[in-house]
């Protein structure tokens, strides 16, 4: 049997269909979502993804809420970096938010 998605990776299965960029989102997204990531709790690169927003610990059994893709957000990075600064005793530097356009 032959390999034909081997360019493309795991969005050969939408063919020619939606488009270059589209597909290379996807891609992106998909590589970084099936991957490894850090675990919070006992910090071993064993979490995966176990439903929408669910991740899971594979080392110690560890459950937690995070991100329908990635399992820290980028709100979650921004709220950990506050919380850092205020137990060092600093003031926290907030980002302002961008604005939404309507």
């Amino acid at each position: 049997m032959s390999v034909r998605t081997k360019k493309v990776k795991s969005v050969g299965r939408f063919g020619t269909r939606y488009g270059v960029r589209i597909r290379r989102r996807i891609r992106e997204v998909e590589v970084r979502q099936k991957g490894w990531h850090e675990c919070p709790a006992c910090a071993a690169p064993r979490v995966k993804r176990a439903g929408t927003s669910v991740w899971e610990c594979r080392k110690c059994g560890h459950k937690f809420a995070g991100g329908a893709y990635y399992p820290r957000t980028p709100a979650y990075n921004a709220n950990e970096r506050v919380l850092q600064e205020v137990a060092a005793g600093k003031t926290p530097t907030i980002v302002p938010e961008t604005p939404v356009e309507e």
